[in-house]
């Protein structure tokens, strides 16, 4: 194992700003041949897909069940 490469490169993330460090946990865990989740939501507000809820019955009000 190399320990010091490691203690380097945490050294190098620590010294990121926040902007850059967003762009590199972008790059080493997200998967680009996915569309992320603002993406879908996106779609599905531009498609009317859910537009069909609009005239469902309001079936809970702020009455119904145990407060949180």
């Amino acid at each position: 194992m190399n320990t010091k490469l490691i203690e380097s490169l945490v050294q190098v993330i620590f010294s990121l700003s926040e902007e850059e460090r967003f762009l590199l946990e972008e790059k080493l865990f997200f998967n680009s041949s996915y569309p992320s989740t603002p993406e879908i939501m996106q779609v599905a507000q531009k498609s009317k897909v859910f537009d069909f809820l609009d005239n469902e019955p309001d079936l809970y009000t702020l009455e119904d069940g145990e407060t949180v």
